[in-house]
């Protein structure tokens, strides 16, 4: 008894090649991209620091140059209010003691010097 088989053989001209090598596309700029863009991004970033730095010096020089000139204009303010506050207490105190004999108003109720002001 004789078998007849048929031997697997390659094609002719060979199997195709296998492919065992990454295919990965190209993702994104490069490094030297990125670290150029990081320093343009950073050094934009410290011009505008200096940028806000100055102004904000310039405005502190003004607004103390300002405090400087407004100190007089103030206190003549204050000293003003103090006045009529005073003449006000002067007069107050006229009225709700002018019915106590030897009263004077506007002169302090020590008799000692040790107290006074």
């Amino acid at each position: 008894m004789s078998v007849n088989y048929r031997q697997d053989l390659p094609p002719a001209g060979g199997f195709e090649a296998i492919k065992y090598k990454r295919n990965l596309p190209l993702r994104g700029p490069g490094a030297l991209v990125i670290l150029g863009g990081v320093t343009a991004f950073c050094g934009f970033g410290f011009y505008r620091l200096g940028l806000g730095n100055i102004e904000r010096r310039e405005l502190r020089r003004e607004k103390t140059w300002a405090r400087i000139h407004l100190v007089p204009l103030l206190m003549a303010e204050g000293d003003r209010a103090e006045f009529r506050q005073e003449l006000r207490d002067f007069f107050v105190e006229s009225a709700v003691m002018q019915d106590v004999k030897g009263w004077k108003s506007g002169q302090s109720t020590y008799n000692n010097p040790r107290y006074r002001l």
